[in-house]
């Protein structure tokens, strides 16, 4: 009881071989179910996301939620999805119908595959992969072609603008997301998620705290939720890039959506929070599961506190602030890290903590002091806007190409 997953995972393995199953018709077999169990676990968990989504934004805006259907409203994602099924399913004329239709199962389709590298406990992960990591970035960009699919193939001005404002903020938010990443694999020494989580002795957001802020922003940014909804700005352009979807097929993009704020909270678990590991977990590998979903919930509460709190930005800003600021900051960090982490070869390991701590500490001081200079002049120049247009005037007339 320990363990039952493996243990039912054996007696089907000995079964098959009692009726006189070759081992590579095994290994396919069990490979299959592994898949059809995990997808129907994830997406049993998604549907369940639905209720909690409403229930926690209800608390933030001090309502009640669904309380109706079922005790606490649970039963209410039931009837959604019930209602979404029965909805009419309208095809827009003039859109490009196996495009169109394969968008939204690639957008959801793709956020369960990342499920696959995932160590849901110290005997339980769908693939142990030498490139876990790299695995993670590839799988994730294929949703960014998932959206651009669906805007184009609407053929809807509204969804092809959407789409190309969200593609252009995931793909940049992406390299500082992806540099994040690479500071626990330096730590780690491997690429392998599930070395990565037994690496972590302490949890790797001690050792690297600004990797893990810059992975939770850029997660958000590629959820495409506040304060990064620039997607579905709705006094700009209607609902964003399925705004032509209905019944079912919207539902699928709804339901990735959910379901990729936890794998979010999933993947910061893992890199950064222990992931499966706690008190008791490596004797007791079915309370790594409770233990990972535990963390991996947290952090999905995280990434609705952010969206629930804070308002939207504008384009220019938000890309600005990656390109001008989060993507030097954690290369920065990348570089201290790598030649901190080569420099204390050998020393013991609370002095490498202690040090790794304290230089992320250092740079945070340093970032606070410069944002703190860039506020001060931006608020001088909401306060004097005549001194400041002055200044643009004479930098126009000396230096036409800077000032344009």
């Amino acid at each position: 009881m320990t363990d039952p997953v493996t243990f039912v995972a054996k007696w089907l393995e000995g079964y098959l071989a009692g009726l006189g199953l070759a081992s590579g018709w095994i290994s396919v077999i069990m490979a299959a179910l592994g898949v059809l169990v995990l997808a129907s676990a994830v997406l049993l968990v998604d549907i369940f996301l639905v209720w909690v989504e409403r229930k926690v934004v209800a608390r933030f805006q001090d309502r009640l939620g669904p309380n109706r259907l079922g005790p606490f409203g649970l039963f209410q994602p039931l009837a959604d999805v019930i209602k979404l099924l029965l909805k009419e399913d309208i095809t827009p004329q003039g859109a490009d119908k196996f495009v169109y239709n394969l968008a939204p199962i690639l957008a959801l389709a793709t956020v369960i595959m990342l499920w696959a590298v995932i160590p849901l406990s110290a005997t339980i992960a769908g693939s142990t992969i030498n490139v876990g990591a790299l695995y993670i970035v590839a799988v994730g960009a294929i949703g960014t072609l998932g959206i651009i699919m669906a805007g184009w193939a609407s053929n809807n001005k509204y969804a092809l603008l959407g789409a190309f404002r969200m593609v252009a903020q995931m793909i940049s938010y992406e390299v500082p997301m992806v540099i994040a990443i690479l500071i626990p694999v330096i730590l780690a020494k491997s690429m392998t998620l599930t070395d990565i989580v037994e690496s972590q002795s302490v949890w790797y957001i001690v050792l690297a705290p600004i990797a893990a802020i810059v992975f939770l922003i850029g997660a958000q940014a590629e959820l495409g939720r506040a304060p990064f909804d620039l997607s579905e700005a709705e006094s700009e352009i209607v609902a964003g890039f399925h705004i032509e979807y209905t019944g079912m097929k919207f539902g699928l993009f709804y339901a990735g959506e959910l379901l990729h704020a936890l794998t979010f909270g999933g993947l910061f678990a893992t890199f950064f929070l222990g992931g499966w590991r706690g008190w008791g977990a490596e004797t007791y590998p079915i309370l790594g599961i409770g233990y990972f979903f535990i963390k991996a919930m947290f952090m999905y509460w995280v990434i609705m506190w952010i969206k629930y709190s804070f308002p939207r930005i504008r384009i220019d800003q938000m890309l600005n602030f990656c390109w001008k600021f989060l993507t030097p900051l954690i290369l920065t960090v990348l570089s201290l890290t790598a030649i901190l982490d080569k420099i204390m070869t050998g020393v013991p390991y609370w002095v490498y903590v202690l040090v790794m701590f304290l230089s992320n500490v250092v740079v945070l001081y340093f970032v606070y002091q410069a944002v703190g200079r860039y506020a001060r002049k931006e608020r001088q120049k909401v306060a004097d806007p005549e001194k400041v247009r002055v200044a643009f005037a004479v930098k126009s007339a000396t230096h036409p190409s800077e000032a344009s």
